[in-house]
Parts: C-alpha cells; structure tokens; sequence
C-alpha cells in the first residue's frame, strides 16, 4: 500500500512542474522506491493526484524498460546484450548468470536478492561488455567477474561500482531517480579513462569545439566539490558554448550569413526580383485563358 508519506512526497514532486502530469515519471520511480516495482495500487495513486486516468498512468509504466510490473529483488543485475557487449562477450556474462544464480532473464532469485534482466545497451560501449547494478556501472567484465559480483551481492558485501557510488539498493536507487538526493552524488569516479582518451588528445594538440570559434575543450577529469558547483559549473559551460555560437553566426562562420537564402538584396537584384515575378504573373494568366 502507498502511504500517506510516499503520497506526501507525490505532491511536493507534483509542485516542481508547471504541469502536473509532468511529474508522472519520478512519481513512478518513487512508487517503486516504496513496492518495489509499480503496483496496481501505486497506479491508482499516481492517477488521482495528477487527476488522469489509470489507463494513462499505465501505457507509460509499460512504455519505459525502467519501470517494472513485477517486483524486483534488492540487486537489479542488467547484462547488456546489444551488438557491441554481445561481440565482446555479453552473451557469455549473461548465459554464465543464468546458470550460476538458475534462474532466467526477468527472474528473480528465492532469497529476493537479486533480478537479472538482459537489457539493450547501457550507453558505454567504450567500457564493453558491461553489467550496471541498479543502474551503477560495471565495465569490462568477465563470466568470472560477473559470478563473483552476484556473489558478493548476495553475502551483502558492500560493492563498489567502477564507474560511481557504492551499490545501494534496488529501492534506493529508484528513491533517488524520484529526486530524493542521497548525497553520493560525488561519490566514486565519473568518468574512466577510455571516455577521457579524445578529451586529453584535444587538449594535447589544440584542438577547440565550434569550428572557427576559439572555445577550449571543458576539463571533464574533475568533479565539483558539491552537486550545486557541479550545476553551477556545468550551466556555465553550456553558457559559454550558447555565446559562442551566436558569435559564429553573427560572424558569419560556418555558413550563417552566405548563400542564396541569405544574400542581402540589392537594387539590381530587387529589379530583377520584380521582372521575374512579373513574367511569373504573366504565365499564370496566359494559362487561365486558356
């Protein structure tokens, strides 16, 4: 059952949107945070505070893979199997998990710890083949790997992913997905070093984002200290990007400003414009007598 709590916190996320039902995804993660997946009675909820229907609730916790309609053990194990894990062996990982923990994809295991879903591409196919927990990534596993990870999962020891925060869990996680920070945001590395390779070539060889605008590649190797500065810094890096463009076009680089479509008219070409529509005027009467 949802309780008056969970539904409490509805409305404040409710009140971060212009539009009510805008709020209906976070909604669903926090119904999950409290089931554990999204229940019928967590549909009803959803549906009479954004004051739509049961039907609409659903078709979106059916549309998005991230959202579950049956209950989730306390790991969500995701073994990526889409074609570039596949070539480097996700189909192994996930045929060795299936056989180790004996059960199939979509299950989960008796002791309701862990659930293990082949799911397509995890967005780090620098990392292939990769496994996230509850969304924390996993990179360049192995069958061995993989079994000593579930295993660890399983005795409660405490896991730290390669790439982010320690593993909490499956209800943790999906707290935090409805923005009920935890914190860790900061916690662990961001980024690993075959993401980072291209960022220290463009810094080595002077290589600047816009084309003919001098805008220096952002240094993505350190975090802000807070989740506020990180904000702060990103926003200002979006900014500066944003003032950059519009000098370009302005300038006239790349592009902007040539061409046909752009060219700034003159008195001949005013005159010429004007023959031509005459004839065009003509011929169009030309035809209607005829």
């Amino acid at each position: 059952m949802i309780t008056e709590k969970t539904r409490a916190e509805m409305r404040e996320i409710i009140a971060r949107y212009p539009q009510p039902r805008s709020a209906l995804l976070p909604m669903l993660h926090l119904v999950q945070s409290e089931e554990g997946f999204v229940s019928p009675d967590g549909i009803e909820v959803c549906a009479e505070l954004l004051d739509i229907t049961a039907a609409e609730v659903a078709a979106v916790a059916t549309f998005y893979t991230m959202y579950k309609r049956r209950p989730v053990g306390d790991y969500h194990v995701g073994v990526c199997t889409n074609t570039l894990c596949a070539v480097m062996g996700g189909d192994q990982i996930m045929a060795g998990l299936k056989d180790h923990l004996g059960i199939g994809n979509d299950e989960t295991t008796e002791d309701g710890k862990v659930t293990l879903e082949h799911v397509e591409c995890n967005a780090a196919c620098d990392f292939a083949p990769v496994v996230m927990v509850n969304w924390e990534f996993f990179d360049n596993m192995t069958p061995d790997r993989a079994r000593k990870l579930v295993d660890d999962l399983r005795a409660g020891t405490e896991v730290e992913a390669d790439r982010g925060a320690r593993v909490c869990t499956w209800r943790q996680a999906e707290r935090v997905l409805a923005g009920f920070p935890d914190g860790r945001a900061d916690e662990g590395p961001s980024a690993g070093e075959a993401s980072l390779v291209g960022l220290r070539l463009a810094h080595e060889r002077g290589w600047t984002a816009g084309g003919n605008v001098a805008t220096a590649a952002p240094d993505l190797t350190t975090r802000g200290s807070t989740p506020a500065e990180a904000t702060r810094t990103a926003a200002e890096t979006d900014t500066t990007r944003a003032e950059s463009e519009s000098r370009a076009a302005e300038a006239g680089v790349g592009g902007g400003g040539k061409g046909p479509g752009n060219r700034p008219e003159t008195p001949e070409s005013g005159a010429e414009n004007a023959d031509n529509a005459g004839r065009a005027d003509g011929a169009d009467g030309e035809r209607g007598q005829r």
